[in-house]
């Protein structure tokens, strides 16, 4: 050793025993570690050592000077924490020797500096779980925390965090902690580190310091960590961080976030509050849009909207009556206004002889499926090749003869097929539907009924067309009629939790004398129309109808709707279903575990809940004698709740993987449904390939089940792939009348709308599920869980169902009179920039093109100008 250090003055014991320390090391090993080390270093060494031992000099000047160096060395190299600094690591071996004598010391401003530099030297020294670097501190002196560098303010929150849930346990006073994190979140909140700031005072349980802390620099990235970390915290924090959100937004005037934030919360005062908060009519033009498209009924008053002419244009904007327009501006944009026949669809001439032969034979199931793909194709754009009749054509026309082409309810659902052409067009549509009325054919007049109510899906309107149209017919003796006119009234209703309808369809449900598939959709009416409301007299009502059922009814597949209804009541809701959940063990136990099931999936669906998974996936892994109808309801409830953010959704198809390869047949039934849910408009390749091999499955309703799901997870996006596999099944099956119905129902679903429509319930960046889209695919996929009874039987109208989740794939930019403008923007694949550091790009692999455009799942678009004073947000969210 270098003699320095015996150059101290005053005690020459002390030194004496201060070299000696390292010497009980074999000799060779030490004079190896100090050849190892650079002149400066060794410099540094003997320097901190010397340092050491002053500290520990009676004289208190002597010690002042030795710990201010001390100070001063490790400050300026803890300042960039790229690996251990120097300092730390020439100290260790000292950092017992200083504890002992740090004990020692009286108090005064001296023991308090020996502290500070303890507690940075714990922050490599000291052992696992002694929260060392926390005690020194709080026993410190209350210098600028930051000026020891990062990581020690990060080392420092984590042992708060422990030492906090210790005193929560031990119930003693946390004060000084709740001062220490103050200062460490401010220091957070000034170098960038928002998401380290969130993470402390989520666990010390006092978020509200946030809203003190966030400028107009960082709320923008501590909102956007906040709203990521809610999907996966349990209640009722998730909530909480939600409301932090919204305040934080709300604070800055960032409505739009602000009002999406609201939505999620499903809080209608906080809704109000944005339109009261913001007095710019332009934005609440946005506002509206943002309500519009998530498909909820708001009407505005006086507070909110003061003047009566913006109040009834901005009302208008709510009830989607420019969505028809918006939409075929599109479609003239992208030049699709041609109308398209089914043969189109299916393109017969690219497939060998033996398939195009069979489909020449007019069959009625052919021309029902034509009918389907008809509707769905031609969706929205008012003319098709079937339906709607040609100037030049006599008024009977082409209409009336396709119409005849279908065989009895095979003609409700070719009648309501006009309503899904002429979609949204209200005026329009129910003129050409109102020659059906006339008809002598009960089936007819019951598809012209649900015609009404497609057309005025999503649309509201004063006047309540399809109300006065509709609720006539609800009380007539033919059951065809009647459901016609119920479930035209929950797709045009669904959401509104309208109290006239209720009446109406309560009654039914209560009439001993209503036939079974009558009381089935009035369930599911009434389901729709109180969506997500958990309402105890409908909830009731459906309960009391379920009671009333007998023995044999119990066993019938439409049976199994009446829970459905009863489940969305509470869709989305979680805890609050837990009383309904009791009253449903008291049912018959023939239908008892699938509400059960139906209950549970319904009130966690979108929630991402790991536990309700965890559960569902338990009843799924029981093996029965015979194949138990509630496992079919347990599997798409694996499906409904995991499809609320990306990484639970990716488990969710490998756990279904799973199941197809141990479960039992029923199982097997749901998974390709559970599938076409989780991927629905979004066709990941890996779920296509799963869903190709089931669909040639040797049990004929796996098969179905796989085919449709193709549909589904292609929905709207003309997929060449899947549009090749459906054509080479349409080959495969074409002696099977039932298979090739299914396969045309999913050609017409992979081309809806011409390619310009989704059925993704999820919108604004995945952020907000829209509860009556989610509520349509969900009767439909319940339905089909059992194919042959419903579907490919005489309920094949339950299809139309999904038309309450079809919207426009569309960004449209408007001006601030509403009329269509062009406006250059990117569009690429969105990129998750949460918790990363500076201004990342928010999208990738963008191209730039002019509004109107479409975007497809997992796209993203910002504007391509700087100078625009265009609402940018707005435009996203249509």
């Amino acid at each position: 050793m270098a003699p320095d250090p015996n150059s101290a003055s005053g005690s020459g014991t002390k030194d004496e025993a201060s070299v000696k320390v390292p010497a009980k090391d074999p000799k060779k090993k030490d004079d190896k570690k100090d050849e190892d080390l650079s002149e400066e270093d060794l410099a540094l060494k003997q320097q901190l050592e010397l340092y050491v031992e002053r500290v520990q000099d009676p004289d208190p000047g002597l010690q002042k000077v030795a710990l201010e160096s001390m100070r001063t060395e490790i400050r300026t190299s803890t300042s960039s924490m790229t690996s251990v600094p120097k300092p730390l690591k020439f100290l260790r071996p000292h950092y017992g020797t200083l504890k002992a004598y740090y004990e020692t010391m009286p108090d005064s401003d001296l023991k308090k500096y020996m502290a500070d530099i303890l507690s940075v030297l714990a922050l490599t020294m000291s052992a696992e779980g002694e929260r060392e670097s926390l005690k020194y501190r709080l026993l410190g002196s209350e210098g600028d925390i930051g000026s020891w560098g990062h990581e020690y303010v990060r080392n420092l929150a984590g042992e708060i965090a422990q030492e906090y849930a210790k005193r929560q346990t031990d119930e003693a006073s946390i004060d000084d902690l709740m001062e220490l994190v103050q200062e460490i979140v401010a220091f957070h909140m000034k170098h960038n580190a928002e998401p380290e700031a969130v993470d402390l005072l989520m666990e010390v349980e006092d978020l509200d310091l946030l809203v003190e802390h966030v400028d107009a620099t960082n709320f923008k990235r501590t909102c956007l960590y906040l709203t990521s970390a809610a999907k996966y915290l349990p209640g009722p924090d998730d909530m909480l961080v939600l409301d932090i959100a919204y305040m934080i937004y709300l604070k800055f005037e960032e409505f739009p976030n602000a009002l999406q934030i609201a939505l999620f919360l499903d809080n209608m005062q906080y809704v109000k509050q944005i339109f009261t908060s913001c007095d710019d009519l332009l934005r609440k033009k946005q506002f509206c849009y943002i309500l519009a498209r998530h498909g909820i009924t708001l009407e505005l008053d006086d507070d909110m909207v003061p003047d009566d002419d913006d109040r009834y244009a901005l009302q208008d904007i709510v009830n989607n009556v420019k969505l028809s327009e918006g939409y075929l501006t599109l479609a003239r944009d992208i030049e699709v206004m041609e109308p398209k026949s089914p043969e189109d669809i299916y393109k017969a001439h690219l497939l060998d002889g033996r398939a195009s032969a069979g489909a020449s034979v007019d069959s009625a199931r052919q021309n029902l499926a034509a009918t389907f793909v008809n509707a769905f194709v031609n969706a929205g754009f008012g003319q098709d090749k079937l339906m709607t009749v040609p100037s030049d054509a006599s008024s009977g026309g082409s209409s009336g003869n396709w119409l005849f082409k279908n065989k009895e309810h095979g003609k409700m659902s070719a009648a309501a097929s006009l309503g899904m052409i002429l979609l949204w067009d209200v005026d329009s549509g129910l003129a050409q539907i109102d020659k059906y009325f006339h008809s002598t054919d009960n089936h007819v007049i019951a598809g012209a009924l649900l015609g009404v109510g497609i057309v005025n899906c999503g649309i509201r309107n004063d006047c309540d067309p399809a109300l006065a149209l509709l609720s006539e017919y609800v009380g007539r003796e033919d059951a065809c009629i009647r459901i016609g006119a119920i479930m035209g009234l929950g797709i045009s209703y669904a959401g509104t939790q309208n109290d006239q309808i209720r009446h109406k369809l309560s009654t039914i449900l209560n009439d001993a004398k209503s036939p079974l598939d009558v009381i089935a959709f009035s369930a599911i009416s009434l389901g729709l129309i109180y969506v997500g409301s958990c309402n105890e007299e409908v909830a009731q009502a459906i309960i009391f109808a379920l009671m009333d059922r007998s023995e044999s009814e119990l066993g019938e597949p439409l049976t199994r709707l009446i829970p459905l209804g009863l489940g969305l009541l509470y869709l989305g809701k979680q805890e609050s279903v837990e009383a309904t959940a009791e009253v449903s063990k008291t049912f018959n136990e023939k239908i008892r575990k699938y509400c059960d099931m139906t209950l549970l999936s319904c009130a966690y669906a979108g929630t991402g809940n790991v536990l309700k998974v965890q559960n569902l996936l338990g009843h799924c892994a029981q093996h029965h004698e015979k194949g138990e109808a509630y496992q079919g309801p347990a599997v798409l409830g694996i499906a409904m709740v995991a499809m609320a953010e990306e990484l639970g959704l990716e488990m969710a198809i490998r756990s279904l993987e799973h199941l197809l390869q141990y479960g039992e047949q029923n199982i097997r039934r749901a998974v390709p449904l559970a599938l076409g849910l989780l991927c629905i408009s979004n066709p990941k390749v890996n779920v296509m390939d799963t869903l190709s091999r089931l669909s040639h499955d040797t049990d004929s309703e796996v098969a179905m089940a796989a085919v449709i799901s193709l549909g589904l997870i292609g929905s709207g996006t003309n997929n060449a792939r899947i549009a090749g596999m459906l054509r080479n099944l349409s080959s495969y099956y074409y002696k099977d009348a039932n298979l090739l119905f299914c396969v045309r129902i999913a050609q017409g679903l992979v081309h809806m709308g011409k390619g310009l429509l989704t059925l993704n319930p999820y919108h604004s960046d995945r952020f907000l599920l829209s509860p009556t889209a989610l509520a349509g695919i969900v009767t439909t996929l319940f339905a089909c869980l059992d194919m042959k009874a419903v579907i490919v039987g005489k309920y094949h109208y339950v299809l139309y169902f999904l038309v309450l989740a079809m919207q426009p794939r569309m960004l449209l930019t408007v001006d601030e009179n509403l009329k269509p403008l062009s406006v250059p923007v990117r569009v690429g694949q969105a990129v998750d920039v949460v918790g990363q550091a500076g201004r990342p790009k928010t999208i990738t692999g963008f191209q730039t093109h002019s509004t109107p455009v479409l975007l497809a799942a997992g796209d993203r678009a910002e504007l391509a100008t700087e100078k625009s004073d265009i609402l940018l947000y707005t435009f996203l969210n249509i």
